[in-house]
Order: C-alpha cells, then structure tokens, then sequence
C-alpha cells in the first residue's frame, strides 16, 4: 500500500480524518492478510513462510510510521496556529470570531 505524503494537510479535519481511515487499511484487514499470507498444509513447500511474515511485517511497519509521522506533523501545524491565535488573542481580547478560531483549533489538537 503506498502511503500518503508527510506533507498531507490538516487544515480540513474530516480529510484528515479520511486519510487516516484509508492508512488504516492493512490493519482492519490483517486477519485476511494473515490467512493469505501463512500457508496451509497442501503449500508448505511451495512459499517461503518466513520471507512472507517478514514483508507483511515491513509493511505493517512502515504503516505505523506513515500514520505517526502525518498525525505529528498535523499536531504540530495545528499546535502553531494555535500560538499564533493565542499571540492574537492577547493583543485583541474583545474579537470574538478570534476566540471562536482559537477554541476550534484547540479543539481539532
């Protein structure tokens, strides 16, 4: 599976959220992965079980970190804003729309 970019975006939670799901992908099916992958008896000999765990680990693995590298990446763009809408906040304490912002980004971290 050929994970999305680090450089996904996060501005739009429910994509993000969407993305996520589909990354998932592997994990919601690994009982099939597993059962595709380890053979039975009548091909014990015909597939190298032990290179075939190997991959199916790698990329299980390499999911994992596809998932954790986006999901930091997203908490540290949003962690930003949401200094940047502080910084504002003290400087303009009456914008309502200001605070409105600052809350919902609070929210999506």
């Amino acid at each position: 599976m050929a994970a999305p970019s680090a450089a996904a975006s996060c501005e739009d939670f429910a994509e993000f959220q969407e993305l996520l799901r589909v990354m998932r992908t592997i994990d919601d099916r690994i009982v099939h992965e597993l059962n595709t992958t380890i053979p039975t008896a009548s091909f014990v000999g015909k597939i190298d079980a032990g290179q075939t765990c190997k991959e199916l680990y790698q990329s299980l693995m390499d999911a994992h970190t596809s998932r954790e590298r986006i999901i930091k990446n997203c908490i540290a763009q949003t962690s930003s804003v949401v200094k940047t809408l502080r910084e504002e906040r003290e400087k303009a304490q009456e914008d309502v729309a200001l605070l409105k912002q600052l809350r919902k980004e609070q929210t999506k971290v």
